[in-house]
């Protein structure tokens, strides 16, 4: 599962990152609170094969969704289904693209029902470059929207003590198989990352709020409960 993510990487150092050509009409950036139905930074293949880093709409928009809220919002898409559920199977075998964030933010609950937030990013402290498929949706009066999902996998060990999902996470040599570049065979790239490849801390409920912004969002928690919980976690 993914529903909040956090992006400070410059436009263009993004474009340099993927040798991607860059729109002018870009989301602005940082932004520590990048919520569902958000337009985001994404790198896909043009029609000319080279890759451009576009801007879509978090939310993949099945074809034959009339409005944007037509059904439900669709921002992630599981890897065991993907290829046969209706709204996905299409753009995974022929558009799928990349999202790259410095972190993402996944929640736990306490036995009172409170939701606590927790923030991952890479280990390495290199940008979390996730796998995402999207496709183009036409409203009945002709618009076009461009609208994305990120791909989610089981979680692997640390990240299954917050939550039984997470993104697929890319490392550089698989994006050129991921984009379609290097053949087919790209399921396999849908599976959970390395134990050791990210690490987690806690961070104030704030975020909570799709409202919230700011860089204080990502900032460590740190008082005798949440020690106790980092402890629980690290097991």
């Amino acid at each position: 599962m993914c529903g909040r993510f956090v992006i400070t990487q410059p436009s263009d150092a993004m474009a340099q990152l993927f040798d991607a050509q860059p729109d002018n009409d870009l989301p602005d950036v940082p932004n520590y609170n990048v919520c569902p139905t958000n337009q985001i930074h994404v790198v896909s293949k043009s029609e000319g094969g080279a890759r451009r880093l576009t801007q879509m709409r978090w939310g993949f928009l099945p074809a034959w969704y009339k409005t944007t809220n037509a059904g439900p919002l669709l921002i992630n898409a599981r890897s065991e289904t993907i290829a046969h559920k209706p709204a996905f199977r299409e753009a995974v075998r022929a558009r799928r693209a990349l999202v790259a964030v410095t972190g993402f933010y996944e929640w736990t609950k306490t036995p009172e029902g409170q939701r606590n937030p927790w923030y991952i990013t890479r280990a390495d402290g290199a940008a979390i470059v996730m796998a995402a498929v999207w496709q183009d949706w036409t409203s009945p009066e002709g618009d076009v929207l461009r609208s994305c999902a990120l791909v989610t996998t089981g979680a692997n060990a640390p990240m299954s003590k917050i939550h039984h999902r997470m993104p697929v996470i890319l490392q550089q040599r698989d994006w050129p198989l991921w984009l379609g570049e290097a053949g087919h065979g790209a399921a396999v790239l849908m599976r959970a990352a390395p134990d050791d490849a990210l690490r987690m801390h806690r961070v104030k409920r704030d975020v909570n709020s799709n409202r919230a912004s700011g860089a204080a969002l990502i900032h460590e928690l740190i008082d005798d409960d949440d020690v106790a919980a980092q402890a629980m976690v690290g097991r």
